[in-house]
């Protein structure tokens, strides 16, 4: 196991490496750590999504933080990373100390720390957010994250200014058996005769034989409570997790009936399906049988259910006694896990109309992607013949099983060669490439859990006929490139915090100032940026980043640039791509979506047909007489004038616009006719 441990380490310093290779010094390490780790926790179910954002002081030090959606839970993460080769250990004093820091983080940002912090920098928005969100939160989880083993316990639940805290660490350990597990997150083992004080009884088994059992059961609120208030969103079942947490906020109905008729919630709510690898039955001294434990419990129906019972309980102190939950637990042969939780999953949301997109990662898509990866070779950089694969990590842990299997170090290096880990990408980075490319850098910045949804469900509009090929898949590597490079050009100027809204906000913009004609196909052939689009993307970032910082006023910046008006704010920002970038340009861009494999897109509705219309209704000198009137007059904003001066270069190309170009198009048409324009 300590060889494993050590092999698991040398992987994850390299990984570390690498995702920090635009640092100029090793000050990136820790924060590439932290970055590594949110993303492993993300996938884990632990959190639905954190923003990295470093405080360091005598007596209060901080790393990262999330909140839930009804902001009655936040999580605090402070990151121990060791840069050494050796596996280290860590002890009752450092840990103690981490989570005392914490604390005093805590303390000081609800006494008005912000105020103390430059504008600019990442512990300020963290700081300032905390301070709003404050009287909200009910609850308190501090994470530490580290490289090391863990080497003591970890302590009880504590309080912090009356609210409960619970403490807990992902080490070097945790981290390689959820790796090795091949699972997508640690399985959850529930001892009910511990937390609860007996076993709940049951009724069966019934069911298959050899497949699963199914036992019922009338559960105590409470305990569901408690179990929630352990595990969280863990619980919920991975595959429909995003749906089940879209529907999991607080329900007022359900409080209402917790507050006022508690021994009325058996009557009035549907209950909950639970599936298990195994449970423990127990004879009952009263007669009958009950359960004493669940064996990698997961809720796969009922996430509602659940969240407003333990909202209930850590936000309301309701009195949770004498509420019953009915409850199904199926308890599935470990042989068949994987085939049928998915299945039970989709047909107990099934009247909440859950489609088969909810289950992404066995999505169509997502295994059509996972074969396109394993099979197209991409070009040597610079032109060198050296040829490699980009490794789609349709779960999590794929890549290093896949390095796993080559039983010699000369294969695991091979394989490396072919399989760069810096070419390795999951689903909610293709995610972010994706809705990048379409302009939406606000749904980007809601994280990455909840900007997955939003791309899936995008996705499913595209229709059923959608197949990616060869050209979508190269072209989405190319947005892959042009995002992570974006992101080390970022991060070289040193703009001093939120780099990830500033990453997909300077894309989105870049691309709306070029009429979306980045060539993708030159990005892929070369497998880099060209100087031209480089330099574009150098000039655009520091004005995009003091955008963000001028247009969000008062507001949390990182709030602020989850909406709309963000983008609108974005783009009336002045800026034209330079002439180098210009002549790049790829002239046979633009064409609708809904018809090219180069993006997701979406069917045209009926109004963005109409729009579609109106814009083609003119010819290309008429756009282009358009621009030049508006520029004369001063009547439209500046993005308003480019966008209608690219329509006529796509229109004198003879190509169709996207969906959004035709959208603000048939707009801008509109207004200009509205102030005078006769064309």
């Amino acid at each position: 196991m300590s060889g494993e441990i050590e092999d698991c380490l040398h992987d994850l310093q390299q990984a570390i490496v690498l995702a920090a290779s635009a640092e100029d010094n090793e000050q990136g390490l820790p924060e590439a750590f932290t970055h590594y780790m949110i993303d492993v926790l993300i996938e884990a179910g632990e959190v639905d999504d954190a923003q990295v954002a470093s405080y360091q002081s005598t007596g209060a030090r901080a790393s990262a933080f999330s909140l839930s959606e009804d902001e009655s839970t936040l999580w605090l993460f402070l990151t121990d990373y060791r840069g050494d080769l050796s596996v280290q250990g860590l002890v009752k004093t450092e840990l103690d100390t981490h989570f005392k820091r914490m604390a005093g983080f805590l303390e000081r940002a609800r006494d008005g720390l912000w105020k103390n912090l430059e504008e600019s920098a990442p512990s300020w928005d963290m700081a300032h957010r905390l301070a709003e969100v404050w009287n909200k939160v009910a609850e308190i989880r501090l994470v530490v994250l580290t490289n090391a083993t863990l080497r003591t316990t970890v302590g009880g639940p504590i309080k912090l200014d009356g609210r409960p805290v619970h403490c807990s660490v992902w080490d070097l350990t945790r981290i390689h058996q959820l790796a090795s597990s091949g699972r997508a997150q640690e399985p959850i083992s529930v001892d009910v005769s511990d937390i609860w004080g007996e076993p709940i009884p049951c009724l069966g088994p019934h069911g298959e034989p050899g497949a699963y059992d199914a036992y019922l059961m009338m559960v105590p609120g409470d305990f569901i409570a408690r179990i929630y208030e352990i595990y969280g969103p863990r619980l919920l079942e991975l595959n429909v997790r995003s749906f089940l947490q879209s529907r999991g906020k607080v329900n007022r109905g359900i409080q209402e009936t917790i507050k006022g008729a508690s021994r009325r919630f058996l009557a009035y709510n549907n209950g909950i399906s639970m599936t298990a690898a195994a449970v423990q039955v127990v004879n009952l001294p009263a007669g009958g049988h009950g359960i004493a434990s669940i064996s990698d419990l997961q809720i796969v129906n009922g996430g509602q259910t659940t969240a407003s019972l333990h909202y209930a309980k850590v936000k309301n102190n309701a009195d949770l006694s004498g509420l019953f939950v009915q409850a199904k637990i199926s308890v599935i042969e470990p042989t068949l896990l994987m085939d049928l939780v998915p299945r039970i999953s989709e047909f107990a949301n099934s009247q909440n109309k859950v489609n088969m997109a909810d289950f992404s990662a066995n999505d169509p898509f997502h295994v059509e992607i996972e074969r396109l990866s394993r099979t197209v070779w991409a070009p040597g950089k610079a032109g060198t013949g050296a040829m490699t694969r980009w490794f789609y990590e349709r779960a999590r842990g794929q890549y290093a099983d896949a390095h796993a299997r080559e039983r010699t170090p000369a294969r695991q290096k091979q394989f490396k060669l072919v399989h760069p880990l810096n070419q390795k990408f999951t689903k909610t980075d293709l995610a972010k490439f994706e809705n990048t490319w379409d302009q939406l850098p606000w749904t980007v910045s809601w994280g990455a859990e909840k900007n997955f949804r939003e791309f899936m469900l995008r996705l499913e509009r595209r229709g059923k006929s959608f197949k990616p090929d060869q050209t979508y898949f190269e072209h989405l590597v190319a947005k892959a490139i042009l995002f992570r490079s974006t992101e080390k050009l970022t991060t070289a100027q040193q703009l001093g915090g939120y780099r990830a809204q500033t990453v997909t906000y300077t894309i989105a913009k870049l691309l709306n100032a070029t009429g979306q004609r980045i060539d993708l196909r030159a990005i892929w052939r070369s497998q880099e940026l060209s100087p031209a689009l480089a330099a574009a993307i150098e000039d655009l970032a520091p004005k995009v980043h003091a955008t963000l910082l001028a247009t969000a006023g008062a507001r949390n910046i990182s709030e602020w640039a989850k909406k709309e008006d963000c983008w609108k704010a974005i783009l009336d920002l002045a800026w034209e791509p330079a002439k180098p970038l210009l002549a790049q340009l790829d002239a046979t861009a633009g064409r609708t979506r809904t018809t090219s494999t180069a993006s997701i897109g979406e069917q045209l509705s009926d109004e963005e047909r109409v729009a579609l219309e109106a814009v083609l209704s003119i010819s290309g000198e008429s756009w282009k007489a358009l621009s030049s009137w508006a520029k004369q007059t001063d009547v439209l904003q500046s993005w308003q004038r480019s966008l209608a001066f690219s329509l006529g270069n796509l229109a004198k190309a003879g190509k169709t616009p996207s969906r959004k170009q035709a959208v603000q198009g048939a707009l801008i048409l509109a207004e200009a006719r509205r102030l005078g324009f006769a064309g």
